[in-house]
C-alpha cells in the first residue's frame, strides 16, 4: 500500500527500532540481532530506524541485516544529528559515514534528529534542511523527515516552513498524551493537521510502560490476561491515524517474540480496552517517578560523567515502588566508580540535551539527598 501524498511504501506497523540493541559484555551481541532481524523479515516486517549518534548501532546493522539481506526486502532510516556537529561540514559528513557505516548506497528515510528549540537554530545555520533536499535530489536519501522534541507551537513553524518534510518522528505514548512537557496529543495533532505520515518513537516510554506498576498490569489483566504491557502502549499508538509505523527498541529475542505475537497481524484497540488505557493514564498521574526513559541522552557532555539514567533508575524504585532497600542498592552499582549524583555542578548541559525536558539538575539533589 502507498501514501499517495509522499509516495512512501508503508510497511507493516511495527518498526525495529536499533537504539537498545542486545549487548554481550559491552558490545552489541551480533549474532542475536541476526536472529531478531531475521525473525522481524519473516513475519513480513521492513522497517529498521538507527542513527549516526547510536554507538556501534550502523555498523552492527550492516553485518546482521544489510550483508545477509537484498537491500529492496526492508527500509532503512538513519539520522543526522548536529547537535554533536561542531561546523557545517562535519555535520554534512555524517551522511556519508552513515552509509559507509551502514554498507548501503542510500536510505530510505533520512531524519534530521531530536530537534527542538535548544538546538533548531543550529539546524537552519548550517542549512541541512537544504543539504537533506539536496541529497533526496542525488538518490541518496529516498525519503526526508524529522525526528523532533519540542512543543506543537515550533512543530507548527517548521512543517510550514518546510512542506517538503515527507514525514515525522514523534514520541508519543499513553503516559505523555497529556503530559504538559512532552505534549504527544498536541504534536501529533499538528503533525496530522498538516497531513504528515508519523512514525512513532517511545511508545513504551523506554521500557516504562513494559512493566509500568502492579495497579496497571491487574488493570490490563482484568480485561486479557494475555496481553503483555507493552502489547497495550504499542496497540495505542499504532491505532491512531496516520502512523507510519510504531517503532519498538527491542533488546532480547523474547522481546521481538512478544512484539510480533501482537503485531503480525495488527488489531486496533477496540472501546473496552480503550476506557482501560484511560484508567492507566490516570493512575500515572499521579506517580511520583521520574520520567526518565533512558535515552543517556544527557550522559555524553556531562563533565562529570554522571551516569544520570541509571541514578534516576535507582531512585525511581524508592519513589514508585517504595523499594528502598533496592534502591540503595541500585545506586551504590550505579556509581560504583564515582561520578555520584551530588557531584553535579550545574552546568545544565543534561537538560539542553533531554529530549524529556527534565529538571534533572533538581533530581539529582533530590536523589543525593535521599541515596548517599
Amino acid at each position: 500500500m502507498q501514501d499517495e501524498s509522499t509516495g512512501i511504501l508503508l510497511p507493516k506497523k511495527l518498526g525495529f527500532g536499533l537504539m537498545r540493541l542486545p549487548k554481550k559484555g559491552l558490545s552489541i551481541d551480533v549474532e542475536q540481532m541476526k536472529v531478531m532481524v531475521d525473525r522481524f523479515l519473516e513475519a513480513g516486517m521492513t522497517y529498521f530506524d538507527t542513527a549516526f549518534v547510536y554507538p556501534g548501532s550502523e555498523a552492527a546493522t550492516k553485518k546482521a541485516l544489510v550483508d545477509r539481506h537484498p537491500r529492496d526486502s526492508y527500509t532503512l532510516a538513519t539520522k543526522l544529528n548536529a547537535s554533536i556537529a561542531p561546523t557545517e561540514a562535519a555535520a554534512k559528513k555524517e551522511l556519508s559515514a552513515s552509509l559507509r557505516r551502514l554498507g548501503t548506497d542510500y536510505v530510505d528515510f533520512y531524519l534530521l534528529h531530536a530537534i527542538m528549540d535548544s538546538n533548531v537554530q543550529k539546524y537552519d545555520r548550517f542549512r541541512l534542511w537544504d543539504f537533506v533536499n539536496e541529497q533526496k535530489a542525488k538518490g541518496r536519501v529516498r525519503h526526508i523527515g524529522f525526528s523532533f522534541h519540542g512543543g506543537p507551537e515550533l512543530l507548527d513553524r517548521l512543517l510550514a516552513e518546510h512542506p517538503e518534510a515527507e514525514f515525522v518522528q514523534l514520541q508519543l505514548n499513553y503516559a505523555d498524551w497529556e503530559n504538559p512537557k512532552v505534549q504527544s496529543r498536541a504534536v501529533y495533532e499538528v503533525a496530522r493537521k498538516h497531513g504528515k505520515l508519523i512514525t512513532v518513537m517511545e511508545p513504551v516510554k523506554g521500557g516504562h510502560l513494559a512493566d509500568p506498576g502492579r495497579e496497571i498490569r491487574e488493570l490490563m489483566r482484568s480485561v486479557d490476561p494475555d496481553a503483555s504491557p507493552a502489547s497495550w502502549a504499542i496497540r495505542f499508538v499504532a491505532s491512531l491515524e496516520g502512523i507510519l509505523t510504531v517503532l519498538s527498541g527491542m533488546s532480547n529475542v523474547a522481546q521481538m517474540e512478544d512484539n510480533l505475537s501482537y503485531m503480525r497481524d495488527f488489531r486496533p484497540l477496540n472501546e473496552a480496552e480503550r476506557a482501560v488505557i484511560s484508567q492507566a493514564q490516570e493512575i500515572l498521574g499521579r506517580s511520583a517517578a521520574i520520567p526518565c526513559t533512558a535515552c543517556r541522552y544527557c550522559v555524553e557532555g556531562c563533565p562529570q560523567q554522571i551516569p544520570i539514567p541509571d541514578i534516576f533508575a535507582a531512585m525511581n524504585k524508592r519513589l514508585g515502588a517504595g523499594q528502598l532497600d533496592e534502591a540503595a542498592a541500585d545506586y551504590r552499582a550505579a556509581v560504583s566508580e564515582g561520578h555520584r549524583a551530588s557531584d553535579c555542578v550545574g552546568c545544565g548541559q543534561c537538560e539542553d540535551a533531554c529530549p524529556q525536558h527534565l529538571p534533572i539538575r533538581d533530581h539529582l539533589k533530590t536523589c543525593a539527598i535521599h541515596l548517599e
